[in-house]
C-alpha cells in the first residue's frame, strides 16, 4: 500500500507550470510516473501562516484517530471548538484536510514533504 504524499513549498507559478508541462510530455511519450501532488505558496510567510504548529497537530490527530467531527477533534486536542473550527476551515481551504460524505474531517496525507529554498 503506497503512502499518500503531498509536497508543500514556496514556488513561483512559472516553475509549477514547467513541472506540469514536463509531466505532460512524459505522458505523451508513454512514460509512466507516479502522480505527485503539490501545494505551493507565493512566499514563506504565507506558507507559515497556513501550516502553523497547531494545524500540524490537528492533521496528525486526524491521521491517528480517523475521521472526526470538529467537536470530537476539539475534545481530542483539548482546544476551544471555535479555534479548532477556524483551523480546520483554513486547512480545508487548501485541501490539506477534507470532509467525508458524512461531514467528518479526515487528513488524507500520510507524509507532508515541505521544502523551503534559501537561495533562488
Amino acid at each position: 500500500m503506497s503512502k499518500q504524499h503531498i509536497h508543500i513549498g514556496v514556488e513561483d507559478a512559472d516553475r509549477g507550470f514547467d513541472r506540469f508541462i514536463e509531466a505532460w510530455h512524459k505522458a505523451e511519450a508513454g512514460e509512466t510516473a507516479q502522480a505527485e501532488v503539490h501545494l505551493n505558496f507565493e512566499d514563506f510567510a504565507m506558507l507559515a501562516s497556513v501550516l502553523t504548529p497547531k494545524r500540524l497537530e490537528l492533521m496528525k490527530t486526524l491521521r491517528q484517530h480517523g475521521p472526526l467531527s470538529v467537536r470530537a477533534l476539539s475534545k481530542q486536542l483539548e482546544r476551544d471548538y471555535k479555534n479548532v473550527h477556524a483551523d480546520a476551515r483554513a486547512l480545508e481551504d487548501v485541501d490539506l484536510i477534507q470532509r467525508t460524505e458524512e461531514g467528518l474531517l479526515v487528513a488524507p496525507w500520510d507524509v507532508i514533504d515541505a521544502h523551503v529554498r534559501l537561495v533562488a
